[in-house]
């Protein structure tokens, strides 16, 4: 783009937002493009023309992009994860003065697994405005084009834990419940978690959106258990960022017919005959039911059955 256009870019988003109010002395937190440039709105475009200043989370990430459109020769203040609490004082007394602020993580929308949340409480419990500038987010995009019919709302993961007990643990919480989650993944990482899912989550629906809004965009659901083979048939399905939307628990006849002790007739013979976690396995190919229910389950009754006390 040249000057030119950049010009004429922000004619057009002055006559589309200008009329707005934009109180001095507030924060603005702008979303910018996860990919594409054409995703960034107008009114985006306006405040960034119009605030004193710009806190980025990288500035030589976001640079780039107000010389594209044209600002330049305003101060850029760094704000990322690493002093973000301390930096969010210099933020602040800029607004004291009477100064707007606007600010931008390298893509997407702040604080959705980026800096931000910790510099907008700061400068709200300082007592000033903070007022958002909505637009692009990898996670919203991801559910858009997921196909979740069944979800009722979703949680928002982002970055497991890299390794170790902690994503142990998490992997076990995403296992055992039942909402649509929406993930973000590293490629280094993207077989090491298609394996943790196929063997934790078995047939739920899982939608690997990679490289969202750019050249080589990809979205494709399955289910969790064809995931591995899936990313192994083709090395390009290991490039790029990913967005992940594991989808919700679809119902099973255990969870439509009664309960807990729906699958006692099936559990109970496989039990007397096999070891816990064989008769499980077996269970769970039988009936289709979730893993973890038919666990719990088998462990209430093998307990039961041996006069066990719960907890022991």
């Amino acid at each position: 783009m040249n000057s030119i256009d950049a010009s004429l870019l922000r004619q057009a988003a002055a006559a589309a937002a200008g009329g707005q109010s934009f109180p001095a002395g507030a924060l603005y937190v702008v979303a910018t493009p996860i990919g594409n440039l054409a995703d960034l709105s107008l009114r985006a475009i306006h405040v960034l023309g119009l605030v004193d200043a710009i806190a980025c989370e990288d500035t030589r990430h976001s640079a780039p992009l107000l010389r594209t459109l044209g600002i330049a020769g305003k101060p850029l203040l760094a704000v990322h994860e690493h002093n973000e609490r301390e930096a969010a004082a210099g933020v602040i007394d800029r607004l004291a003065r009477g100064e707007r602020v606007a600010f931008v993580s390298d893509a997407g929308t702040p604080a959705v697994s980026d800096p931000g949340a910790a510099l907008v409480a700061a400068v709200t419990a300082a007592g000033y405005r903070c007022l958002p500038v909505p637009g692009a987010s990898a996670a919203a995009a991801a559910l858009s084009v997921a196909g979740d019919a069944q979800g009722q709302g979703f949680v928002f993961r982002g970055f497991l834990p890299a390794k170790g007990n902690e994503r142990a643990q998490a992997l076990k919480q995403l296992a055992a419940g039942g909402d649509t989650t929406v993930l973000f993944e590293a490629p280094h990482r993207i077989e090491s978690l298609a394996r943790e899912l196929a063997a934790d989550c078995g047939e739920r629906r899982l939608t690997f959106c990679r490289e969202l809004t750019k050249q080589f965009e990809s979205v494709h659901t399955l289910a969790c258990s064809e995931a591995p083979a899936w990313l192994a048939a083709d090395a390009n399905r290991l490039r790029g960022e990913f967005v992940l939307v594991l989808h919700a628990r679809a119902a099973t006849s255990a969870d439509e017919s009664g309960g807990a002790g729906a699958h006692d007739r099936i559990l109970d013979p496989l039990l007397a005959a096999l070891p816990l976690k064989q008769a499980v396995a077996l269970a769970v190919e039988l009936t289709g039911a979730p893993r973890n229910a038919l666990y719990e389950r088998a462990l209430a009754r093998k307990r039961a059955a041996e006069g066990t006390p719960e907890g022991d």
